[in-house]
């Protein structure tokens, strides 16, 4: 990985103005004044760049006759890697708060579409169990069939079968208690 320098301001060479300086070198950037002028301030004027550049910057400088020292700059992809993280981040958390905000706002819609549809469904119950209740009232009763119906009879069988199963077993268990000696193996 290339190192980068910074091309940084050292002094300005004799019988040169800082003013006249200044604006030979703002109209040859084609940069504002007021960022030339925080360079003679320590301020850095270019970007970091590789060595080749930065010669070619302080030659520039050099020509308008302003004197200056190249620095080099620690490439730190973890630098530009935070800052840019930093910067996603921020992106992430406002597109968040975006999607939250319509969630929100959504959630609030749908209630209140749920509050009118349950206030049109209790009065449409309330109407019909209205026109119901005047309904029965209208009707003629019945009372040609009769109010009892007979009871079914059902089959015995099982039930008479199981008692005589439990009889069957009593009688054996009181002659097991009663001739121990018949029914030993």
């Amino acid at each position: 990985m290339a190192e980068n320098f910074r091309v940084m301001f050292a002094g300005l060479a004799q019988n040169t103005d800082q003013a006249h300086a200044i604006s030979q070198l703002a109209t040859k950037l084609k940069a504002p004044t007021a960022k030339v002028a925080a360079f003679f301030d320590n301020k850095p004027l270019f970007a970091p760049c590789e060595k080749e550049k930065a010669l070619k910057q302080a030659k520039l400088l050099a020509s308008v006759g302003v004197i200056s020292k190249l620095q080099p700059v620690e490439t730190s992809t973890a630098s530009s890697t935070v800052a840019s993280d930093n910067e996603t981040s921020s992106q992430r958390d406002e597109r968040i708060f975006n999607a939250l905000d319509y969630i929100t706002s959504s959630l609030i819609r749908i209630e209140e579409k749920l509050d009118d549809l349950e206030q049109r469904l209790s009065t449409t119950q309330q109407q019909a169990n209205a026109d119901e209740d005047e309904d029965w009232q209208n009707d003629d009763l019945l009372l040609d069939e009769e109010l009892t119906t007979p009871i079914k009879k059902r089959s015995n069988v099982l039930l008479f079968s199981l008692i005589a199963m439990v009889v069957i077993l009593l009688v054996l268990l009181g002659l097991s208690f009663a001739f121990p000696d018949l029914f030993s193996v």
